[in-house]
């Protein structure tokens, strides 16, 4: 859910920071996770923003609605099951004085497992998605932590830009294509293997198919990733949604380092992909995870 500012003034006051980080932090406990991230309208006043942290501009067949799209701040709650989520949720914005609720949507993780170190779960499409993740913490932290020499501000060393976006499927359209037609679109096998036939755990070889014969060149996974070998450097965690009617889709979120060399990238290289006409997103936002603690709260309030 993101949150705003429920009053008047021109920046954020430590003391309504403070007060939220807190009942955040409370709610961590218990198998729940909860965290706070910051949205760019956070820190209009001159607080020292994270350098490429922005609100989230609309890309190419986006249509974004103000009324679930950006945030002064955003608290994410994941759970083993809805009620925990709920509860927790509830507690957070009870103690948010302060703050009220802009956007919130409830998502979960159908057939969530872990494989090699990888979260993998099945998305609305049917497909199994995760296989792209590194497996270990060592690699998670390469790609999605803030290190020094970045030129970020020395409080957001630590932390993690992240990138929430609400994407709608079209899945009466895409349930009257074929599986085959479906798999060509996605670039893989429904359980995650590789059309030429390489298992879901190594990387096929795009260069031995330039032609697109196998794997279409306008397939979400190639235009996504072409060089299978090197891949994009930020950490997926998505989950599924439904609110009825036929509105369901995926809450995409990831985490990068940097957000121009990862999620900036991949968006600009999904431009024309021939899922594009299965999906539409209309809602989400940049935010900045910071470091762990809240000595970050000290820092970015000492001017």
């Amino acid at each position: 859910m993101a949150l705003d500012l429920s009053g008047q003034e021109p920046r954020a006051s430590k003391a309504a920071v403070t007060q939220l980080q807190q009942s955040v932090v409370a709610a961590d406990r218990d198998g729940i996770d909860a965290w706070m991230a910051l949205g760019s309208r956070i820190f209009a006043g001159g607080l020292q923003r994270p350098r490429q942290l922005k609100e989230m501009p609309s890309s190419a067949g986006d249509l974004l609605d103000p009324a679930q799209s950006h945030g002064d701040v955003l608290v994410q709650v994941t759970a083993p099951n809805e009620r925990a989520v709920r509860e927790a949720s509830e507690h957070v914005v009870r103690k948010a004085v302060g703050w009220r609720v802009r956007w919130q949507l409830d998502g979960f993780r159908a057939e969530n497992r872990a494989e090699a170190g990888k979260g993998l779960a099945r998305n609305p499409f049917h497909f199994t998605e995760g296989f792209g993740n590194p497996g270990t913490e060592r690699e998670v932290t390469d790609r999605a932590i803030v290190r020094i020499g970045q030129g970020e501000p020395d409080w957001a060393v630590g932390g993690s830009y992240q990138v929430v976006r609400i994407v709608r499927f079209a899945t009466e359209l895409w349930d009257k294509d074929s599986v085959r037609e479906q798999e060509r679109i996605m670039g893989r096998r429904r359980d995650g293997r590789w059309l030429d036939g390489t298992p879901s755990g190594e990387q096929p070889n795009f260069g031995a198919d330039p032609a697109g014969r196998v794997t279409p060149l306008d397939a979400h996974v190639r235009m996504a990733a072409p060089d299978r070998r090197n891949s994009p450097p930020l950490v997926r965690r998505s989950y599924s949604y439904d609110r009825g009617d036929g509105d369901k889709g995926l809450i995409f979120s990831c985490f990068q380092r940097d957000l121009e060399q990862g999620f900036e990238a991949v968006q600009k290289r999904l431009e024309g992909e021939a899922m594009a006409k299965y999906i539409l997103t209309t809602g989400g936002g940049y935010f900045f995870v910071p470091p762990p603690g809240d000595a970050w709260i000290d820092a970015l309030f000492r001017n």
